[in-house]
């Protein structure tokens, strides 16, 4: 399953979630590119007040406080 995870510089909870993406890759095929949203105007307004954000196939599927659950859930669905 592939992500594209946005985030930013000096974000806690983008390094966290970026863990639980990497705990959950060990045993599952996940894939995640990362963007930086201060890097485009446009995803920056998107997403400032959401990172980190998940994205699968254009959708947000997770955003804010992402667990190794929620993860789980959405790569079982």
């Amino acid at each position: 399953m592939k992500f594209k995870f946005y985030t930013r510089p000096d974000c806690p909870l983008c390094v966290e979630a970026e863990q639980m993406l990497r705990l959950v890759a060990e045993d599952y095929a996940v894939e995640w590119e990362t963007f930086n949203i201060e890097e485009d105007d446009e995803i920056h307004e998107k997403y400032m007040l959401m990172i980190p954000v998940l994205e699968r196939n254009g959708e947000v599927v997770l955003y804010g406080k992402i667990g190794y659950i929620d993860i789980l859930e959405i790569i079982a669905c």
